[in-house]
């Protein structure tokens, strides 16, 4: 009996051009994996989280929904939502939030499925298993579709990398916390736990 396994690269992209809904089946028939596409039309087939992972983004998810609730200025989104970019791309943040005015605009069909839309603002958490720059240019894809603020969260340097509309990426060290600026007002991720 052969034991030979086949390694596959992570995330795997195939060069497969699926129409919306056929995506969209794709991912309602397969909940276990995590599906992107890219402008292009290619898919991405990434592995869930690893647990350490998982808690760190719950927390993230935790606190952003906590201050929403409280302010009630739009909706808040967990890594399980996915959204089609004005570019055409799928995109799955490990955190993100939309303002209610522009949530509200969409039809209950597109809220439904995959939003066409750019969420306002986007986390997402590099895990050990990420390389950097595909990270870093799924940040810039946010804001050239219409996100204002974006935060790369790099455990393995320690750092943040900050997105914001028209301006250079501000790299903090360390931080033990983030701001919302005037994109989220008030809002204070506690970074303690997280990086």
């Amino acid at each position: 009996m052969s034991t030979d396994t086949i390694n596959l690269d992570s995330p795997l992209q195939l060069a497969i051009n699926l129409t919306d809904e056929q995506f969209w089946q794709l991912c309602q028939r397969n909940r276990d994996y995590r599906f992107e596409a890219n402008s292009q039309g290619d898919l991405i087939i990434m592995p869930p989280t690893g647990s350490d992972t998982g808690r760190r983004n719950i927390k993230i998810t935790t606190q952003l929904e906590i201050w929403n609730s409280k302010h009630k200025l739009g909706i808040a989104f967990d890594s399980s939502t996915g959204f089609t970019l004005p570019n055409g791309a799928k995109r799955s943040p490990d955190a993100s939030w939309i303002k209610l005015a522009r949530w509200n605009n969409l039809t209950t069909e597109e809220q439904e499925k995959f939003a066409p839309i750019c969420p306002d603002f986007v986390v997402e958490l590099r895990s050990k298993t990420d390389a950097l720059k595909p990270l870093q240019e799924k940040m810039q894809e946010y804001l050239d579709n219409g996100a204002k603020l974006g935060w790369l969260i790099d455990r393995q340097n320690q750092q943040v990398e900050i997105y914001r509309t028209n301006q250079p990426v501000e790299i903090i060290k360390s931080p033990s916390s983030l701001s919302g600026e005037n994109i989220l007002p008030n809002f204070i991720l506690d970074l303690t736990e997280i990086l």
